[in-house]
């Protein structure tokens, strides 16, 4: 595959993002090559293109098949897998939310709601108790939150960040506040 050098750049700015997001540059790279491209790709021609080594391709398309933001293709007459990525700017984004709340959130509730049932019957002084609780009650209610909204139909979805803070306008008392 040849890249044009708006593509290239998309591609290395996507790999540094990656970085900052917490994923391997070469994960974050493969993805954007694979979101770019016009059809699947076989893993030869990620390495390729992307000069990565090919066990490095290998274990990154593992991932973003892990993270189910690529899907194995199979091509007629062809026996290498091919990889396509998500194409849907949205369920790419609600595809990555709903896996970092798997790793990231659920533990941490889970967690919380240890550390509060434990400090009840422990020595924990009842401020650290009670910060403990405030933080599971937060995580808790932005959890909910997140359940409810991503449930919501695309369009849906999509009117709703639209309307930004003039969604404040619909509550009672909910004047939106100037920056």
């Amino acid at each position: 595959m040849n890249l044009t050098p708006a593509m290239e750049q998309y591609v290395l700015h996507w790999g540094e993002m990656g970085t900052r997001w917490g994923t391997n540059r070469s994960v974050a790279q493969i993805h954007a090559l694979l979101y770019l491209s016009d059809k699947p790709l076989p893993a030869d021609e990620i390495t390729e293109t992307l000069g990565i080594a090919r066990s490095n391709v290998s274990n990154s398309l593992k991932e973003l098949q892990g993270w189910g933001l690529v899907r194995v293709i199979h091509v007629m007459g062809d026996r290498r897998d091919h990889f396509q990525a998500l194409e849907d700017t949205w369920e790419i984004l609600l595809t990555i939310v709903e896996e970092r709340k798997k790793r990231e959130i659920d533990p941490t509730i889970m967690t919380l709601r240890q550390c509060v049932a434990e400090a009840g019957s422990d020595r924990t002084p009842a401020d650290v108790a009670q910060r403990m609780e405030t933080m599971l009650t937060f995580v808790d209610t932005m959890n909910d939150w997140y359940e409810q909204v991503s449930s919501l139909p695309k369009p849906t979805l999509v009117r709703l960040m639209k309307m930004g803070r003039g969604i404040a306008r619909l509550l009672p008392g909910g004047k939106a506040k100037a920056k």
